[in-house]
């Protein structure tokens, strides 16, 4: 199957992103240095942000915690200022009036800062899993600014861990197939997806899992981007792929339902975006790349 990149944007996660900075992660000195007038985000264990009362961002400089960096992750730099994050436990839930997840701040929060947040709560979720080694059960202990999990008994070091996952808009030409998850509202279908499995090419990911959801085989496919989802800790690859017409979708498993949907259909859900009247389908939200994919196919017509 033919395979063409070309970019696809216009959803979170992806904007502004951070200098990482690798070289500082061992330098302990310099990031000391840094500290005091570093950005800090607060993040609570269940991955939300320390907001203000106007749900805001609580960003907090190393100068207000004190100290030295000590446990907080080292993020990277935005120009010459340093930008960290730091488990809630170190700063006390009274700073905290509002709490914000990470979806509400991909839509209301300035791209570069949900950017930043969509990074720190996927390595704070890392962290938080990764307390004992995988191969002696020993303790971790965080090296390189928290980007290395060092095993004091047996040595072994562990890094940040990313689960790759396709996610591919499929069409006959004509129609979009689509699917929904019974957990989902009421009427809303999306794109199909699925996590790349070892052994496995990304072109034969998306074959394999748009007919184990669907029973519909598709013939080529295009990469189109890519976006952060950590919901916890995804990275989602977007394709194009095109379908022989004929294919009557069925399901038996993770979908409750795949059809095909027509572009009369999608532009109206497109058109009713935010302003649901009740009938017709619902769409992914315009923060996903999954929305970015349902938007590229309507729009090549």
């Amino acid at each position: 199957m033919p395979v063409l990149a070309t970019p696809l944007s216009g959803f979170a996660f992806i904007q502004q992103p951070l200098d990482r900075a690798d070289a500082l992660r061992d330098d302990h000195e310099a990031l000391s240095r840094h500290w005091p007038a570093a950005r800090v985000l607060v993040l609570d264990a269940d991955g939300q942000a320390y907001a203000d009362a106007q749900g805001q961002p609580t960003l907090l400089t190393g100068a207000d915690l004190g100290a030295g960096p000590g446990t907080a992750i080292f993020l990277g730099l935005a120009g010459e200022q340093a930008w960290f994050c730091v488990d809630a436990a170190v700063v006390g839930a009274a700073e905290a009036p509002t709490r914000v997840d990470l979806r509400r701040a991909a839509a209301e929060w300035p791209a570069a800062l949900s950017t930043a947040f969509a990074y720190a709560r996927g390595m704070s979720y890392w962290q938080a899993r990764t307390r004992f080694c995988g191969v002696c059960g020993g303790a971790i202990e965080f090296r390189r600014g928290g980007f290395v999990g060092h095993c004091a008994q047996c040595g072994n070091d562990h890094y940040p861990r990313v689960d790759p996952a396709v996610i591919v808009a499929v069409s006959d030409g004509a129609r979009l197939l689509l699917g929904r998850q019974a957990s989902w509202p009421a009427r809303r279908y999306s794109v199909i997806a699925g996590f790349v499995e070892p052994g496995e090419s990304l072109e034969q990911t998306v074959a394999r899992e748009v007919h184990e959801e669907t029973q519909v085989r598709i013939d080529a496919c295009q990469y189109l981007g890519a976006q952060p989802w950590p919901f916890p800790g995804a990275l989602m690859l977007g394709f194009r792929a095109s379908a022989e017409g004929g294919q009557q979708p069925q399901v038996d498993g993770e979908l409750e339902d795949a059809r095909w949907f027509t572009r009369e259909e999608v532009g109206a859900a497109l058109a009713r975006d935010g302003a649901d009247d009740g009938n017709g389908l619902l769409l992914a939200p315009s923060i996903s790349i999954a929305r970015a994919l349902i938007e590229d196919w309507y729009h090549r017509g």
